[in-house]
């Protein structure tokens, strides 16, 4: 009996000598912790500027906590929702709510997003003209030609009292919405990432945020911001998506919390002078 007493008090004592062994290890950091290949990767598409620049911000704190990001840069946007839904991408962050859920329904895609990340304003530039007011009678003026975004340039004219649209259309006004036109502007629909390139030709553009800001920076373009949407109150917040059925994968919502970091508000408040403002 003593012989047996003294084996199991050495298996106990080696047990929890194993036990504290395994408690100490748990201390340890991380990514100390992580096994060889436990770093996994999304692919996740996005227009240049301002999201690829953003996101290479989020990227390395999401890669801390086990998340490798692939960029993968489109200058449409079209293809990152198409590719996203081809299993091609694991996420998109490029568009807004409202685009979002026109786009899906039209190509009839399973698409969802999973949180806001920034607001890119719409703004009226100009190379000619220095104030709202100054456009001529008969001015032309182009606004872009997808849905969603062209009805928030007849809009944000329409605030400026140079449209009046039919009663009730919103955003979602059309050119055969315009009810009013004293200015008799020539208004002009026309591909969203062309419309820096043809700012010159015109007396004024509404451009998406992030196009003008690329074309500023590739175009050297230099032109004036004769009006802003207000950020107050504004639906169109770009956002992170993916497909349906992915909002609860680790690593989406690890990538998320990496876009919605104090870094990243530090960085978006302090590159675009308020063309860009965070939505988190």
């Amino acid at each position: 009996m003593k012989h047996l007493s003294k084996v199991l008090f050495t298996s106990s004592l080696l047990s929890v000598l194993a036990v504290a062994g395994c408690n100490k290890k748990s201390d340890a950091p991380a990514e100390q912790q992580q096994q060889p290949g436990a770093v996994r990767t999304l692919k996740v598409g996005v227009n240049p500027v301002p999201h690829g620049e953003i996101l290479r911000v989020a990227a390395p704190l999401a890669e801390r906590d086990g998340v490798r990001i692939e960029v993968i840069e489109f200058t449409d946007y079209v293809q990152p929702n198409i590719a996203l839904a081809d299993k091609q991408l694991d996420a998109n962050y490029f568009q807004h709510v409202p685009y979002l859920e026109r786009f899906s329904a039209d190509r009839q895609l399973s698409l969802a997003s999973v949180g806001a990340v920034h607001l890119e304003p719409l703004g009226v530039y100009s190379t000619k003209h220095t104030a709202i007011a100054a456009l001529p009678e008969g001015a032309k003026v182009t606004i872009p030609a997808d849905p969603t975004n062209g009805g928030r340039a007849l809009r944000l004219l329409e605030q400026q009292g140079l449209l009046q649209l039919r009663e009730g259309v919103g955003a979602s006004g059309t050119l055969k919405d315009v009810v009013g036109n004293p200015k008799k502007l020539d208004l002009r629909e026309i591909d969203a990432e062309q419309q820096p390139r043809t700012l010159q030709d015109v007396d004024a553009a509404i451009i998406n945020g992030n196009y003008f800001l690329e074309a500023k920076k590739n175009l050297q373009l230099d032109a004036k911001t004769l009006a802003q949407e207000s950020a107050q109150g504004n639906p169109y917040a770009n956002i992170l998506v993916v497909r349906k059925g992915d909002e609860g994968r680790p690593e989406i919502k690890t990538l998320l919390k990496a876009l919605q970091s104090t870094e990243v508000r530090r960085y978006i408040e302090s590159t675009y002078g308020g063309a860009v403002i965070p939505a988190f």
